[in-house]
């Protein structure tokens, strides 16, 4: 058996990432879930999170997504992310920008479809800029 997974991230405008990783760490929606190779065929939800990618027994690379689908296989794992933002990518400005807007929508929304969406995209702002703030610095 081999020592790593490939791990492919594609978001709805272009493949994001395609490397191989000792350990995926993905936010599922029922908890975070590791895959290492071997791992049995599994499909899940993500919710909005931080995947983290191992190498070198340590966290290589973490990448905010905004949800989606994993799909497992033994040898491979494929995210399918709403929205993906590597955490290398993004300042806390940026991620106050966001969260100002989501709390903007969340305001101007009326319908109770839309004021449940824009408090999940609200949620989901906190959360990238919470894992900004603790990365800063590292």
């Amino acid at each position: 058996m081999a020592n790593t997974v490939q791990f492919e991230l594609v978001s709805p405008e272009r493949l994001l990432v395609s490397k191989p990783a000792e350990m995926i760490v993905v936010p599922g929606a029922e908890g975070d879930f590791g895959v290492l190779p071997g791992h049995a065929p599994m499909i899940s939800t993500v919710r909005p999170g931080i995947i983290g990618i191992y190498r070198d027994g340590k966290i290589d690379e973490r990448i905010f997504v905004a949800g989606g689908f994993a799909e497992v296989m033994p040898d491979r794992c494929t995210v399918l992310a709403d929205e993906a933002i590597s955490l290398a990518g993004i300042d806390r400005a940026a991620a106050e920008a966001r969260v100002r807007a989501a709390k903007e929508a969340v305001d101007a929304a009326v319908r109770e479809e839309d004021i449940r969406a824009a408090k999940q995209r609200l949620a989901g702002a906190e959360l990238l800029l919470k894992a900004v703030e603790g990365t800063s610095g590292h």
